[in-house]
């Protein structure tokens, strides 16, 4: 690999200042007053756009862990890319880290980061409801429903939708959270919590595009006991409009 031109080692020292600027001088030559406006500009900057992208986070903790965990984010983690729009994926990336690596951050803090984040993500995808075409009107049991591609689940091993101040569990209950984000054709994002049912009859008309809503659901009452399998039906039926109601299904498919 060829040696970096003197601008270049400059540029790399330089922002190796601004990341870490306790434990990294400022390359010589340069005037403090002028490196210190650097400084604050770029981690006001930062700190701002995490505290925007993670509000309930930034509740929960005080000004001094707060900014040692901005300044450790800056300091110990390579992102992988530049854009702002995609800080907070990157600050989640640092935060699953800081657990895998032991830290003494709360259990429930990465995965309370990624469904923070899920929503600006789902606001910014660009995916059209539109392009795909469907019935709105069609009758998503018997009909082959479409799925938005504007509509996540998501599982976590917290109850990351209801943290806050006065709830911040050290432990995971026995059961995981199973939510679904979607964005609406008036693009507004929300969050609905749903059972094992309703995942599952996402991920088998994920599977099976062509498959109708009754198919879809005989597939998944087949391996139940006979003895719950028609009120499962009539539950199943009954997610498939409630999902159709919320966007998360768009309508049925048209030949």
């Amino acid at each position: 690999m060829p040696a970096l031109a003197h601008f270049q080692q400059l540029q790399y020292a330089f922002a190796a200042h601004l990341r870490d600027p306790a434990h990294v001088p400022a390359p010589a030559g340069l005037e403090d007053r002028r490196v210190a406006i650097y400084r604050e500009l770029f981690y006001n900057n930062i700190e701002g756009l995490l505290a925007g992208n993670f509000p309930v986070i930034r509740k929960l903790t005080d000004d001094t862990r707060w900014r040692a965990l901005v300044r450790a984010f800056l300091a110990e983690y390579q992102s992988h890319t530049p854009l702002f729009t995609e800080i907070g994926r990157e600050f989640h990336g640092f935060l699953e880290q800081r657990a895998e690596q032991g830290s003494d951050d709360p259990a429930f803090l990465a995965e309370l980061a990624h469904y923070e984040w899920v929503e600006l993500a789902v606001s910014l995808d660009e995916g059209d409801i539109d392009a795909l075409a469907h019935d709105p009107d069609g009758d998503v049991v018997v009909g082959v429903p479409v799925l938005s591609p504007l509509a996540w689940p998501l599982a976590y091993r917290f109850p990351v939708h209801r943290i806050r101040e006065d709830f911040q569990p050290a432990d995971a209950p026995a059961e995981p959270t199973l939510l679904i984000v979607a964005r609406n054709r008036r693009d507004e994002v929300a969050f609905m919590a749903v059972n094992a049912l309703s995942l599952k009859l996402l991920e088998v008309l994920n599977e099976k595009p062509h498959a109708t809503g009754v198919q879809a659901l005989d597939r998944i009452v087949a391996s139940m006991d006979a003895t719950v399998r028609d009120a499962a039906m009539a539950a199943g039926a009954d997610i498939l409009r409630a999902f159709r109601a919320r966007d998360v299904i768009l309508g049925t498919r048209v030949d």
